[in-house]
């Protein structure tokens, strides 16, 4: 990216964790911000906090719960009501649910949220991303990844907490290369990346119990991506920090991309491919 300065971009959980910090680090190198988050009551600390922080005045802030589809819409068309630009799209939020829940569309939670929810805003947001291209999307995932059964998606006949939240970071990445497939030579890039193994956030602490590296790591490989020159034009890869890594396999088969997105457009309405490819 030529001048961070002059991008506008919209980090979804912002609010807390490595999504607050990467905006953090936007924000002060006088990015345009649009912090998303799901409380009114954090989202305003914190856009106070990244303007007394970094004296940014170019920040955004938009509620929405990514748990409902609905939501994700609306936070869609209030980005493309009030923005004729959006240069990078980081899809960061992200839970673990400990038990089996299912989202307000009936979806499995873990899914909905980590994976589906940002599926559709992908899509919704794609007809901007490209007229604002060259322009990015990235994608946070985790080196954690599971193989999606097709026959049981919502895991309804067996759950475990990190099984379904590792499901959902291989669904992140499948999505990602399909996608990259699908925007090639169009000016809009799409990767997918661990940013760092177990940071310091309050989901790794509630989880698992213990940190292993911090968010200031994360952060760094997550900004590389989302706005550093030397990976300008590269897409459809997938990333162990700032070194390219290889994924669980079933993401580099054709056949299970294709079944994802079906199953992805089934469940939350067809994707808007604003150049034209299926």
């Amino acid at each position: 990216m030529r001048d961070v300065a002059e991008a506008t971009v919209l980090v979804t959980g912002a609010t807390d964790g490595l999504g607050r910090r990467v905006a953090r680090e936007l924000a002060a190198k006088g990015a345009t911000v649009l912090l998303h988050g799901r409380s009114p009551e954090r989202l305003r600390a914190r856009l106070e906090d990244l303007r007394r922080e970094t004296g940014g005045e170019k920040l955004g802030s938009y509620l929405a719960d990514l748990s409902s589809l609905d939501e994700v819409r609306g936070l869609a068309e209030q980005v493309l009501t009030e923005h004729d630009r959006l240069n990078v799209l980081v899809n960061n939020a992200g839970i673990i649910s400990r038990e089996r829940e299912e989202s307000g569309d009936g979806h499995e939670l873990t899914f909905a949220v980590n994976y589906l929810s940002h599926f559709l805003l992908t899509g919704l947001l794609l007809p901007l991303l490209w007229d604002s291209s060259p322009s990015r999307i990235v994608n946070v995932a985790s080196a954690g990844q599971s193989p999606i059964d097709f026959d049981d998606p919502m895991l309804e006949r067996g759950y475990d907490a990190m099984g379904a939240y590792t499901r959902s970071k291989l669904a992140q990445i499948t999505f990602t290369f399909e996608l990259a497939e699908r925007l090639r030579d169009t000016g809009v890039t799409v990767n997918a990346l661990h940013p760092a193994s177990l940071m310091d956030t309050k989901m790794v602490r509630d989880a698992i119990g213990y940190t292993m590296s911090t968010v200031e790591e994360g952060a760094e490989a997550v900004f590389r991506l989302a706005a550093s020159p030397e990976v300008e034009g590269v897409t459809g890869r997938y990333f162990d920090g700032t070194r390219e890594a290889r994924a669980n396999r079933q993401a580099y088969d054709e056949g299970a991309r294709k079944r994802l997105w079906a199953l992805s457009e089934e469940l939350c309405g067809r994707m808007l491919d604003p150049v034209g490819r299926r």
